[in-house]
């Protein structure tokens, strides 16, 4: 189990054009894990080839030696990014941060209490599990998605969670590491639920806030990666 005390937590954040809102989501952050007195951390920002500004945002940061920035010279996808991250991170415990403004640091909380009262190794934030602060209500499809690809996704591994392809994901790094991870792309979160699934760790979830983006406000997932998610569910559950 891992000590509340002493722990190390890492945050990753994949980020892909994303200018207007870094800079917000770093601060909350920061306020955030000052608040809950979690000081023993690192910020890993992975850009991933951004176009419109935010990497010179980045550059121009001014941060303590918590905060560290990759920058891809290609668009990967958010998976991409996420393997970059795990090469350099040196906490116990990480978490997934979009960069994004639709998940709340201030559910943190929430998604480490498991590691340090029931041993979990891995987290998952639920927009649907309830008792969140809020959930903004749009997208009928996407949500539909999600439940057809959570309710298959738990066919082939025997869990039953209520929300595989949330962004907010929280994992003991020992745990994340065991695994050989290769979907570059939003499939990311189906191949590392089976392949984690597979071995057998501990998974949790906990209710957390969601203020879902409209394209028009730059979301970037559409249903075409719905079917993505799907055929990567179908390969990693007979695969491995």
């Amino acid at each position: 189990m891992i000590n509340k005390a002493n722990f190390k937590l890492s945050i990753v954040i994949p980020c892909y054009n994303e200018k207007n809102t870094i800079e917000i989501i770093l601060k909350r952050i920061i306020q955030n894990l000052n608040n809950y007195k979690f000081l023993n951390y690192e910020i890993l920002i992975v850009d991933d080839c951004s176009t419109d500004g935010t990497i010179q945002i980045l550059k121009q940061l001014d941060n303590d030696n918590k905060i560290v920035t990759h920058f891809h010279d290609k668009n990967l996808g958010k998976g991409a990014a996420i393997h970059t991250a795990l090469k350099h991170l040196t906490g116990e415990i990480v978490i997934i941060q979009d960069a994004d403004l639709e998940y709340d640091p201030s559910d943190y909380h929430k998604l480490l209490t498991p590691f340090f009262e029931a041993n979990a190794d891995i987290v998952y934030g639920s927009r649907f599990l309830g008792g969140g602060k809020y959930s903004r209500v749009h997208f009928f499809w996407h949500y539909l998605a999600n439940k057809i690809l959570t309710f298959i996704c738990n066919l082939f591994t025997n869990l039953n969670l209520t929300d595989m392809e949330t962004g907010y994901k929280a994992f003991k790094s020992s745990a994340l590491k065991s695994i050989s991870l290769k979907e570059k792309s939003f499939s990311f979160e189906p191949e590392v639920t089976i392949k984690l699934a597979k071995k057998k760790f501990k998974f949790f979830e906990v209710p957390v806030a969601y203020n879902g983006r409209s394209y028009d406000e730059g979301k970037k997932i559409g249903l075409k990666d719905a079917f993505i998610a799907l055929k990567t569910i179908i390969l990693y559950s007979l695969t491995g």
